[in-house]
């Protein structure tokens, strides 16, 4: 039996692949396992959020990733409620960064490899036991892994969530939607007025530019074929005609999609040495394109945790704060989607509701509230007293040596200091120093974690030592 690795991932979507880069950071031997052979063919256009781009950016990953994608402004997110990107964002990323999902995998898939990880495809989990020093997995093939930690980030039908036996409580699909991206004939002046046409009665119907004469389109799947069964460009002529009279021209689809409204999260994102990320932790609709988004941070959180874990180093309670901090953000996400689902609904209640919350969203406080929401830039974990900016990430700032954020790029914590008289010691194999009285910060001095959340602000260095120990484990 194969003992070569310290974690073994199952899938190597987006998540799986940004965990395993995180965990090559710090030296963690990763084995990436996807049960398809080739990366998905179909080019689907999918959204980076303010908080993904900072943490692409802590990575040196965000120049990458801009030069394949197209910048739009922060707003209409929420329920697909037209306003502008509201004023007043703490965030130097505060755009929105459309680009190809294929290319976001193939990117950290690259980063993942080049520091070090291994990846084997068309290999599918089939099985696996614990014990209290390793996880015995078992391929399709028959082969058997053995490993100390298991991760599934394999998808809302996870395989290793259904094996670990972890309940999935939520809502199953009542509505289905069909989405695409396809060039369509029809002027633009045609098609905005149709659809505003429709909207005033049924929001289910979604026809939005993405350049280039290329639209995402979205019409109800009521109706159409079998679920099981890809949808057809005919679907969606036959749907697109039926709500509004014409199919617009539409033709040349670069990816089909069904999907339904299906609200789902698991009870607990860790069994023993078995943990779960990212889709397979979490399912919801796709309004305000935060699925992806969730799962990147998801492993952004887990990443430093458990190589810490697999070092030797981590507090005992370290690993436990993934569930503790993540769980409370995949809830809050699925009740804002189930929010902007039912703000869809063409029922008069729901209709109502949505023509006051436009009226709100007038104000830019309830506009950026409800934009620092869908982009996870109001997250605050409850890491203990302190400040209110403990428990928050901290904005990339400038420095007099460069950037914040590419101080992090090795995934290590760092303590800013304006003091200049504080110290990290013991801990400097961990964490990183720096000394800048010039920073523009309203506290004597940050620790910032790897994920870039501050864990203590102050000026006081017991205070201080007591939360790296907290954070970073027993002095070395």
């Amino acid at each position: 039996m194969d003992t070569s690795t310290d974690v073994i991932i199952a899938g190597c979507g987006p998540t799986g692949a940004m965990l395993a880069a995180e965990l090559r950071l710090h030296g963690v031997r990763v084995l990436v396992l996807e049960k398809d052979t080739e990366p998905a063919s179909f080019v689907r256009i999918v959204g980076l959020h303010i908080r993904s781009l900072e943490l692409m950016a802590m990575r040196g990953l965000l120049e990458r990733l801009r030069e394949h994608g197209r910048e739009r402004p922060a707003g209409g997110f929420f329920a697909a409620i037209n306003k502008p990107a509201p004023e007043g964002l703490d965030s130097a990323h505060a755009y929105l960064l459309g680009i190809p999902q294929p290319v976001i995998v193939r990117l950290l898939e690259e980063h993942a490899v080049a520091l070090g990880a291994q990846v084997r495809r068309g290999v599918a989990v089939t099985g696996f036991a614990q014990d209290d020093d390793h996880v015995a997995v078992e391929l399709a093939d028959g082969e058997q892994l053995r490993t100390r930690y298991l991760v599934g980030c394999d998808g809302g039908r996870s395989t290793v969530r259904k094996l670990l036996g972890v309940g999935f409580p939520g809502e199953p699909s009542r509505s289905e939607t069909l989405m695409g991206e396809m060039e369509v004939d029809a002027p633009q002046e045609e098609i905005a007025a149709k659809v505003a046409e429709v909207q005033e009665l049924s929001r289910s119907l979604s026809l939005r530019p993405m350049g280039g004469g290329l639209y995402r389109v979205v019409v109800p799947a009521a109706g159409v074929s079998d679920r099981a069964e890809e949808p057809t460009l005919d679907d969606f002529r036959r749907q697109l005609r039926a709500i509004t009279g014409t199919d617009f021209g539409v033709r040349s689809p670069r990816w089909l999609s069904r999907f339904g409204d299906a609200t789902r999260l698991a009870e607990q994102y860790r069994v023993g040495r078995v943990l779960l990320a990212g889709d397979a932790a979490h399912i919801h609709p796709p309004a305000g394109g935060q699925g992806l988004n969730l799962g990147v941070q998801d492993a952004f959180n887990l990443g430093w945790k458990l190589a810490a874990q697999i070092q030797g180093w981590a507090p005992e309670t370290l690993l436990d704060t993934y569930h503790a901090e993540r769980h409370p953000v995949a809830a809050n996400v699925l009740d804002n989607t189930r929010a902007q689902i039912e703000l869809s609904s063409p029922e008069p209640g729901p209709q109502a509701v949505r023509r006051l919350l436009t009226e709100l969203m007038d104000f830019n406080e309830v506009n950026r509230h409800l934009i620092e929401k869908i982009t996870a830039i109001d997250i605050r974990y409850d890491l203990g007293e302190g400040p209110d900016l403990v428990g928050r990430r901290l904005r990339d700032l400038d420095l007099k040596q460069g950037s914040l954020y590419a101080l992090l790029h090795r995934g290590r914590g760092l303590l800013l200091d304006r003091t200049e008289r504080l110290s990290v010691g013991a801990w400097s194999d961990r964490v990183d120093y720096l000394a800048d009285p010039t920073v523009a910060l309203d506290v004597p001095a940050v620790l910032l974690r790897p994920d870039g959340h501050v864990a203590w602000a102050g000026d006081d260095q017991q205070n201080l030592d007591r939360r790296l120990t907290r954070w970073f484990g027993r002095p070395a």
